[in-house]
């Protein structure tokens, strides 16, 4: 079983209509975004992506012409209650290992956090030792 889950990486031109043509050719192609979070400049945007059939989603997109990526990210369940967030980055911030980047979903009754961290190997051995929750592409779908 795989240790982290595939996202999308797609880089977008800050202009109009260009999401909603990612997002049609995903609904074209039938495969569900489970989430997405979009960084932005003034100039270009990196939407990431995880969806029900990442690899179709990949070809789908560099098919219409999209510059996308394939990225390994770690996924974690976390409660439902304030602070859990916290107990969770605390543990990776005492181990020194930081945070490229980080958004959360909800999916069912769970609460869901996607990151990319500066060591996974460390983050993973952080996850296992705290007894933390990996969420799966499985448990996505």
């Amino acid at each position: 079983m795989a240790l982290t889950i595939r996202q999308l990486s797609i880089f977008l031109e800050n202009k109009s209509g260009r999401l909603g043509e990612v997002l049609s050719a995903l609904a074209e192609g039938k495969v569900n975004i489970i989430a997405l979070t979009i960084a932005d400049t003034s100039e270009y945007g990196i939407l990431r992506l995880i969806v029900s059939h990442p690899e179709e989603a990949c070809r789908l997109l560099k098919e219409k012409g999209f510059s996308v990526n394939l990225n390994d990210v770690i996924s974690l369940e976390m409660g439902t209650q304030p602070g859990s967030l916290s107990v969770i980055m605390n543990q990776f911030s005492a181990a020194n290992v930081g945070v490229e980047y980080l958004y959360a979903f909800s999916f069912g009754a769970k609460a869901v956090m996607v990151m990319r961290t500066t060591d996974r190997p460390l983050a993973l051995e952080i996850i296992e030792k705290n007894k933390f929750k990996l969420i799966t592409e499985s448990d996505l779908r």
